[in-house]
């Protein structure tokens, strides 16, 4: 419930620090007084937009701040909770505008921004305005006023949940839907060349093994006649050869070494000589007995080697790296496989996700068609009380599959016939300015029965409505004011002397400053105030005992 409400420098206001109870509390002034400054000063605590024009002018900023407490406000009290901002059981709201349009938020004396004041002011207070009659004509505030009274908030996540779930997936598809002629194209390329890879098969390191070997057999005549000439100097040659001078050379070491066993390294180092030049030329015999050269297999790696130096240029690559360009182009053509899975996947998700989403958005608008009969009681009751006695109210929800959205697959329309004989119609088509606002304020307060919000501000909400009507909707408001806390802006008289208090608001004018103030009124203030509404600037003893007998009801 709104405690206290504090005004700094707004607008006309200079100071205003405001106590409030509970039950409802009329609030009225002279046109032009300000009556709903009030209610705008709160608008800044709930997060509403500002800019410097709110600042009383001369002044330096404007500061408003709203205290509640939250005995009954359990769903304030964990959103506190949740984002540690709570302060034993009261909500205080602030907010700091400077004259340069800077805004400040703070929510128990910690900075917030401005979405958090609104995030927990939709659980402290509900504002009907004056225009709510005019907005009931549009679809979508009709499906809204629906589910307030329906009150099935779990239905309306499920059913966005599932609608985001559903938009997501399609979004997903669409994306690689159309992309799908480019990758057919790549995909058909890749094809192309990855058979020409697969048939030509090159083997790691097989194009280096292919070189070496081409490079042998294309010298293998000069590999012949250098072999059998290296080998006639090492051992063959009846001439003179190593082998044998090394032989030769051995022995003398052996003699020298008798005579001066100092220089036996020297015999040991031309021993192994010996033995490698003995090896070297054993190798090489052995090298030359198998070199084979096979014209048609030196074909057949001319023949590989060109060609892999012809696919390497082709695709831009080194005929060194031609293999690995293989196993890449491979892997690609197997991940657009994988797509066209995904592309079939993704399409069985979005008959799922439709399916899902129309299932709960089914549930949804069968909660709405069971709420809706319910209302229409009320509402036909309701306008019946407001001097509409012939007057039958319906709504009429029709579910279709074709419509998705975050809101479900309904179409709301608001039914109403004020004469007997008239078939049920839109608002727009039957009802007149007074009859629409008759029946927007009878469906907002049976609305506001159904919202736990501690606190409903009624702002001029009667404007076209008189007489008798306006004692009704007077009733209506106390009656809901004894369950929870009403403000109610107000111009009639009938209205104001239900309240269960009084607020006065004025405007004066001194030293060339306008200012307005508002204050609490006691018993005989009330009178006077109910008589001013009534006959205006010329008060009688009748206007007098008339608003002693509203104030009294």
């Amino acid at each position: 419930m709104l405690c206290q409400l504090s005004i700094n420098n707004f607008a006309i206001v200079r100071f205003l620090e405001l106590d409030f109870r509970p039950g409802m509390t009329s609030i009225t002034g002279e046109t032009g007084a300000g009556k709903s400054i009030a209610i705008d000063a709160l608008g800044l605590c709930l997060g509403n937009r500002a800019d410097a024009a709110a600042v009383r002018p001369g002044a330096s900023k404007t500061e408003v701040s709203a205290r509640f407490t939250l005995e009954d406000v359990p769903l304030a009290k964990r959103w506190l909770e949740d984002n540690d901002l709570e302060l034993d059981d009261e909500c205080i709201l602030r907010r700091t505008i400077t004259s340069d349009g800077r805004s400040r938020a703070y929510i128990n004396g910690n900075p917030v921004p401005l979405s958090q004041l609104k995030a927990v002011g939709q659980f402290l207070i509900g504002i009907h305005g004056q225009h709510a009659h005019h907005a009931l004509l549009k679809s979508e505030h009709q499906l809204n006023l629906l589910d307030s009274y329906a009150n099935h908030k779990l239905l309306n996540d499920a059913v966005l949940a599932a609608y985001q779930r559903c938009r997501q997936v399609e979004a997903e598809l669409e994306s690689l839907q159309q992309s799908q002629q480019e990758r057919i194209a790549r995909k058909q390329l890749l094809q192309y060349q990855v058979e020409e890879l697969d048939e030509f098969n090159l083997q790691a390191g097989e194009f280096e093994e292919i070189e070496v070997e081409h490079k042998r057999l294309a010298n293998g005549t000069a590999l012949i006649e250098d072999c059998q000439h290296t080998l006639a100097l090492l051992s063959e040659s009846d001439e003179g050869n190593i082998e044998s001078l090394l032989n030769k050379a051995v022995s003398l070491a052996a003699t020298l070494e008798g005579l001066d066993p100092t220089l036996a390294p020297i015999g040991n180092m031309l021993n192994e000589a010996l033995i490698q030049v003995q090896e070297s030329s054993s190798e090489l015999g052995r090298y030359l007995s198998n070199l084979e050269l096979d014209p048609e297999h030196f074909a057949f790696l001319e023949e590989r080697l060109s060609k892999a130096m012809t696919l390497a240029r082709k695709h831009h690559v080194g005929a060194d790296k031609l293999h690995e360009h293989h196993r890449t182009l491979a892997d690609e053509l197997r991940t657009l496989d994988s797509d066209e899975e995904q592309l079939e996947e993704l399409a069985a998700q979005v008959v799922a996700s439709r399916e899902a989403y129309l299932l709960q958005a089914q549930k949804l608008s069968q909660s709405r068609s069971r709420y809706a009969k319910e209302l229409d009681k009320l509402v036909t009751q309701s306008i019946h009380e407001l001097n509409m006695p012939k007057g039958k109210f319906s709504i009429e929800v029709n579910f279709n599959p074709e419509l998705m959205g975050p809101n479900g697959s309904d179409n709301v329309e608001f039914l109403v016939t004020t004469n007997p004989g008239q078939p049920l119609a839109g608002l727009a088509k039957v009802a007149s300015g007074g009859e629409l606002s008759r029946i927007g304020l009878g469906i907002q307060v049976i609305t506001a029965r159904k919202v736990a919000t501690p606190t409903l501000i009624f702002d001029e909400v009667d404007v076209g409505i008189s007489g008798p009507t306006a004692a009704v909707v007077g009733r209506m408001l106390r009656t809901l004011g004894e369950s929870t806390q009403v403000l109610c802006v107000t111009h009639l008289p009938q209205v104001a002397g239900n309240g269960h208090q009084h607020m006065l608001v004025n405007k004066h004018s001194k030293a060339g400053q306008t200012e307005t103030t508002m204050q609490a009124l006691d018993k005989e203030q009330r009178v006077q105030e109910l008589a001013r509404l009534l006959g205006g600037d010329t008060i009688t003893s009748n206007t007098l005992a008339n608003a002693r007998e509203l104030l009294a009801g």
